[in-house]
């Protein structure tokens, strides 16, 4: 069982600690401990872990894949927002299963409980109320970590999940103040040990007022309802047991905008008092109406933070105007008129490193041992840490035990896609992950997610049995399914006498290569083969899924190869590029800065060119046979 602790006056021995209790923590807390790592996660305060910060929702476009990479590499989030979800939807519905998004508004209560809970449960985790203010170092290795309050606990290997608390700074209008985030403090002491060993900037991100719930009126406003069968997140998950709610939807309105531009000058973004880049993807109600000056509305949607709490979401609206504004902004809304505001909304600054300085395993270069994830990365969102949590425990406690570490690569999950983005190109806002980002994610859909990476949380002894057991029952249901399409059959008069409108060629044809056709659903299917209806609903979605996408995956996957093949060409981290004769004095600074691990690594760096890269390989090649 885990055991809180509020204090440690002695020196402590642990394979791997992890700083900081949010979604990044939490997730490589538990990922080092289900791989055996005796592990410590440390924290302000254990009675935060699992609190949402910001948005009180789990997954969306592009982050939905995100988290049901998680849940199949056996993480937390997943399982936490199946028994949290009070509006379950799936986003894109219309278009193509690999651009779909799965989303649920969460209760907060029951999010933090269901972390809490799942947490309580792991073996080899202990969780400890303090602040880590510095880094113990063995040469460059770390070895350990010092706290506030004197103790020093050693370790083979450090994750820091420090999210908006490394050196955050929130702003309000004119007033600034020190912050993690609202009513907790920042982590300063740790942020100037950093700057000594690590390229560090400043990002920003923000968050709308919180409202009273009691004082809208939501007869005048839309309504928004959650999908009548909802989809859970996790394969452990059997159905979705908690309550189901609308979301309310008004709109910005001239009145508003007029608002915020007559006030453009007090906001904390326009004042020049924050330095921080901000996420273009989200961007604050200052930012939409300065730079979509022609819109007359943007849209805001309602969403309450739980069954019995009367706090709503107002989703669209962040800023970090003077609270007196807040309020004229809210109350020129339809059906918000006489709504009161429960807490301001605020924008918040805070220190990250540049991921540059990472490899593919999250570790540092600058630091062996020392592992960063979430919000740290110059990532925003909880799906985004989460991913990174697990991948930097994964490393973290395969690096404590003696073992290499691994790397996820882009063909292969959009964890490995965020991963690659981040350490290849570093970045200049906060990243948020959007289908668009990954080459192969017609490979990389929600539905196949445990089939692509359970095996090898498996493999790396990452999944419980449980899990295990669970994707093999999934694993076999569909390998049956894909045995039955591929064995029942059909005259083309039996077809036409169903009314398909098959490509009917005179051929007897499968139940699977009627499927393919693009204008046949299961429903079809199973009106002329009726025993395939035996199948659960996730077998059938994934035999449908597989049968439409056939031709596009087998192109697919030659390109992943091919990928696969360059990444797999390693290329060694001590190659002195400047002797390189024919390669640009600018292509050898930058490759001397970036240092890739990978030819498919060095090809990204920007400016590359074909006969460049073959300089590199012939290169490395001659430092190969020498050596």
């Amino acid at each position: 069982m885990t055991h809180v602790k509020h204090t440690v006056m002695t020196n402590t021995l642990y394979d791997v600690v992890v700083v900081g209790g949010g979604h990044a923590g939490c997730e490589a807390a538990a990922a080092s401990a289900r791989m055996g790592a005796r592990t410590a996660l440390i924290t302000m305060d254990v009675s935060t872990i699992g609190v949402m910060s910001c948005n009180p929702a789990i997954g969306g476009l592009g982050k939905g894949h995100l988290v049901r990479e998680v849940d199949a590499l056996d993480g937390l989030m997943g399982r936490a927002a199946d028994a949290s979800g009070i509006q379950f939807r799936m986003l894109n519905r219309r278009k193509g299963p690999a651009v779909r998004g799965p989303r649920t508004q969460a209760d907060r209560k029951l999010y933090r409980k269901a972390v809490q809970g799942l947490l309580s449960e792991q073996q080899n985790l202990d969780l400890i109320s303090g602040e880590v203010a510095d880094l113990l170092l063995n040469g460059k290795r770390v070895a350990g970590v010092h706290l506030t309050d004197g103790t020093t606990i050693t370790c083979g290997g450090v994750v820091l999940t420090t999210g908006t608390f490394l050196g955050g700074i929130i702003h309000l209008g004119d007033r600034t103040w020190p912050a993690g985030r609202v009513g907790e403090e920042p982590s300063t002491a740790l942020a100037a040990r950093l700057r000594q060993h690590l390229q560090l900037g400043r990002l920003k991100t923000g968050t709308p007022p919180r409202l009273d719930g009691k004082t809208i009126d939501w007869n005048a406003v839309g309504k928004q309802d959650a999908d009548s069968n909802p989809q859970p997140f996790s394969l452990l998950t059997g159905r979705i047991e908690v309550p189901q709610i609308a979301c309310g939807i008004t709109r910005t309105t001239l009145a508003t905008h007029a608002v915020i531009r007559d006030n453009l000058h007090r906001s904390a973004m326009y004042s020049g008092s924050i330095t921080g880049v901000g996420p273009r993807y989200c961007p604050s109600i200052e930012d939409k109406v300065v730079r979509f000056g022609d819109r007359d509305g943007h849209q805001v949607f309602l969403e309450p933070e739980g069954l019995d709490d009367d706090t709503v979401y107002p989703n669209g609206i962040s800023t970090s105007l003077p609270e007196e504004v807040q309020a004229a902004i809210i109350q020129s809304m339809p059906g918000l008129e006489n709504t009161r505001i429960l807490q301001p909304g605020y924008a918040i600054e805070y220190d990250y490193a540049d991921p540059r300085q990472l490899d593919h395993s999250l570790e540092s270069k600058q630091i062996p041992g020392l592992f960063l994830a979430g919000q740290i990365d110059g990532t925003t969102g909880y799906e985004e840490a989460a991913a990174q949590g697990l991948l930097a425990g994964l490393n973290a406690a395969r690096l404590a035990a003696g073992s290499d570490c691994v790397r996820m690569s882009r063909t292969e999950s959009y964890l490995g896609v965020m991963v690659d983005d981040l350490v290849t190109r570093g970045v200049s806002e906060p990243y948020r992950m959007f289908t668009s980002r990954a080459e192969f994610r017609l490979s990389l859909r929600p539905d196949n997610a445990d089939e692509r990476l359970t095996p090898k949380a498996i493999e790396f002894g990452l999944a419980s049995t449980k899990r295990a057991k669970a994707f093999r029952a999934y694993q076999e249901e569909v390998e049956l399914g894909l045995g039955m399409l591929s064995s029942l059959k059909a005259s083309p008069n039996q077809l036409r006498s169903f009314g398909l409108s098959v490509n009917l060629d005179g051929r007897v044809r499968t139940a699977f290569d009627v499927l393919a056709s693009s204008d046949t659903s299961l429903d079809d299917i199973v009106r002329i083969w009726p025993e395939v209806d035996g199948l659960s609903v996730g077998a059938k979605e994934a035999l449908e899924i597989k049968a439409k996408y056939s031709v596009y995956l087998d192109r697919q996957e030659t390109d992943a190869a091919m990928l696969r093949k360059e990444e797999a060409r390693s290329l060694r981290v001590d190659l002195n590029y400047a002797g390189i004769s024919g390669l640009s004095n600018e292509l050898k600074a930058k490759l001397a800065a970036a240092q890739p691990s990978s030819l498919a690594d060095a090809q990204k760096i920007e400016g590359m060119t074909p006969s460049a890269l073959a300089l590199v390989l012939a290169h490395a090649h001659r430092k190969q046979v020498a050596a």
